[in-house]
């Protein structure tokens, strides 16, 4: 049976919808969480560690398994993967609603992060598969704006949800909220055209152990050792850790060496700008996370208020965000380049003093706190969108999806190593100005790493 134009049209552009739909939700999950923590903790019960687990439990399996997700795409198909992320999606966020203790939250949380890595590497091939022509582009650039209006909505949700205590939900609602949406992406999947790869990669299994298993070493006493007085065991589990990695990059070179598949191309690594790449987009991603948790918990457990204004807090952050996005790609991304990051570094820089200033003089708290947090949000906007086209220039096709999967990777490592050291040193010290200045620091490093990708990206073959 031949589909009429109006027929398919509506058809891929339904599918589209499912698409974006998954990107939003878990987009919106992730900042959701943040702003609930200290209510979850203060429920719960529990060490003050866990705050920062509810977000790194999610985060940590969700970087290491997504290159996993993606090859698995490749060989059962994209969208019957797609359907089983977003399954699991519904049910671990049903089952993290549930949860009676910290300890099942955290569990829940982790095997949700797991599902996310099934659902995001699929978006992209899936839209390559339905669209084609001028559609193609419109259809790649609706995630962007999809990504800022999440962004813009995800701490205000999270923020009216637990103040709301529907029913008596309390905090249960951020995580029930998932349920709708992915009922309703559920109902769209028959839409989706079934894609694959034209030649299926195997995976690369004892790889994917060792990532997960070094990371896992690195990022437990990150967050656990400060209260635990950082006994010999937490230096012993760094060290190991990072022995780890090292085996697995060993393990990576080795498998490529026999022809064999492997989740990292080390051919990405004789491009000297993709490295520093990696190491930009990690610094700079624990930023924006560490950053986020900072002022949730200045605000919700120094300044004391209530959630629903420690989700508005955030408001003029993810507007900034959003309209710096917008202004970037359409404007000034095509005008001045890659150099725009340095922009959006010394931007992001200028708001995060100022939001030192302003919370050292509590006088002038708010009205330090709103300009720095939206010059913060703009800083983000001109950095991200010349990032990644900029990471991935010098790519070779043949690297492109190994590319695209560990920058992914990093920025969810990134994300999750940011809210394990300046959530740490909130915590540790009970006030912001310490965190603040560990994340300038960050920042200034980036500026660094950011010359290096820039200049290498430039520089003539």
């Amino acid at each position: 049976m031949v589909m009429s134009p109006v027929l398919a049209y509506r058809w891929r552009w339904g599918a589209l919808a499912a698409l974006l739909a998954a990107e939003a939700m878990n987009l919106l999950d992730a900042t959701i969480v943040q702003v609930a923590a200290p209510v979850i903790h203060a429920d719960l019960a529990g060490p003050a560690s866990d705050i920062q687990w509810f977000g790194a439990a999610y985060t940590l399996p969700f970087a290491v398994l997504l290159i996993t997700g993606g090859r698995l795409g490749d060989i059962a198909g994209r969208a019957r993967v797609f359907r089983i992320g977003v399954a699991g999606f519904v049910i671990t966020s049903l089952a993290c609603a549930l949860s009676a203790s910290a300890g099942m939250l955290i569990t829940a949380r982790a095997v949700q992060g797991a599902a996310a890595a099934l659902i995001i590497p699929q978006t992209i091939g899936l839209i390559r598969g339905m669209f084609d022509g001028a559609e193609l582009p419109k259809a790649l650039g609706s995630i962007g704006p999809v990504m800022g209006l999440s962004a813009v909505c995800g701490p205000v949700l999270g923020g009216f949800l637990t103040h709301a205590d529907v029913l008596g939900s309390s905090w249960r609602s951020v995580f029930l909220v998932n349920l709708p949406l992915g009922i309703a992406v559920l109902a769209l999947t028959p839409l989706l055209r079934e894609d694959r790869a034209a030649h299926r990669p195997r995976l690369d299994l004892p790889g994917t152990a060792l990532a997960t298993f070094g990371t896992g070493l690195v990022v437990y006493p990150l967050i656990e050792g400060d209260a635990a007085g950082w006994p010999a065991w937490t230096w012993i589990a760094l060290a190991g850790g990072v022995g780890v990695l090292v085996v697995f990059w060993l393990h990576q070179r080795e498998r490529s060496r026999q022809g064999r598949p492997a989740l990292v191309e080390p051919s990405l690594f004789g491009n000297r700008g993709f490295p520093a790449a990696l190491v930009s987009s990690t610094l700079f991603f624990a930023v924006m996370n560490g950053l986020m948790l900072t002022v949730v918990l200045q605000a919700q457990l120094t300044r004391h208020v209530d959630v629903l204004t420690s989700g508005l807090t955030l408001l003029p952050w993810s507007c900034g965000m959003a309209i710096s996005s917008w202004v970037s790609g359409a404007h000034l991304f095509p005008r001045i380049g890659a150099k725009l990051m340095y922009g959006g570094l010394a931007t992001l820089l200028v708001g995060t003093l100022l939001l030192i200033a302003a919370y050292t003089e509590e006088p002038g708290y708010l009205w330090l706190a709103v300009p720095a947090l939206a010059l913060g949000g703009l800083g983000l906007g001109m950095f991200t969108t010349p990032f990644f086209s900029t990471a991935l220039e010098r790519v070779r096709s043949h690297e492109t999806g190994s590319a695209a999967g560990l920058l992914n990777a990093v920025q969810q490592l990134g994300g999750t190593l940011g809210i394990a050291l300046l959530g740490t040193l909130f915590l540790r010290t009970g006030a912001a100005p310490t965190a603040l200045w560990a994340a300038a620091a960050l920042l200034v490093a980036n500026g660094f790493a950011t010359a290096f990708m820039i200049s290498a990206t430039t520089a003539r073959p």
